[in-house]
């Protein structure tokens, strides 16, 4: 990496991180890195882009020491609760990473980014996990009937109620992620009856 790149980076590492997105300004990156102020906009298209690939970068940190310090050859139900309650505690921990909760200003940040970059999605689970639900399948473990990526999406979808426990109701928080995590974990590790496949009830959302 180019070293004023490489000092902006850490700059607004350490900004970011001590004074969060919204309150920190490209002009006091630059300044901190001991630049104009127009310097920055040679290596970066906007804050947004720079927080952005600071926040992908600490990710994928995290997501590679979960699963470096997790046993995988373990009960695939107490792996994904380690895995889940790691990533919960990890994103808590990290000033970079919390931003994620705030949603209002995350999903601006988000949406600018996948602009800038010509980005359709983004997934920040996806790709360090799949591979393990893959092999679970494979292994009888998991339900094969489930598409890897539809598993994926319902795991993505207990995460993200974190940002919405206001609209669900805060007093129901953690107990509710706990439940939710409890039987989504069951429904992925039991044996599928037959006649639950081909019940209207099962099916009401198909079609």
């Amino acid at each position: 990496m180019d070293d004023k790149k490489n000092a902006l980076w850490k700059c607004g590492k350490e900004l970011f991180s001590s004074k969060g997105f919204k309150d920190t300004k490209v002009s006091e990156i630059t300044e901190m890195a001991g630049m104009a102020a127009g310097t920055f906009y040679i290596y970066y298209d906007s804050k947004s882009v720079l927080f952005m690939e600071i926040f992908l970068e600490e990710n994928k940190k995290l997501k590679e020491g979960i699963i470096k310090n997790i046993n995988l050859d373990a009960d695939p139900k107490l792996v994904i609760e380690e895995l889940m309650y790691r990533n919960y505690e990890g994103m808590k921990e990290n000033p970079i990473l919390r931003e994620w909760y705030n949603k209002e200003i995350f999903a601006k940040i988000e949406q600018q980014y996948r602009d800038e970059k010509n980005l359709e999605k983004m997934d920040f689970l996806y790709a360090y996990f799949i591979k393990i639900v893959k092999k679970w399948q494979a292994e009888g473990k998991m339900r094969a009937d489930i598409e890897a990526e539809m598993i994926m999406a319902i795991f993505t979808s207990i995460i993200v109620m974190e940002t919405h426990k206001e609209e669900v109701g805060i007093q129901y928080f953690p107990q509710i992620m706990n439940y939710l995590i409890e039987f989504v974990l069951e429904g992925l590790t039991k044996k599928q009856n037959p006649q639950e496949r081909n019940n209207p009830f099962f099916n009401r959302f198909s079609s």
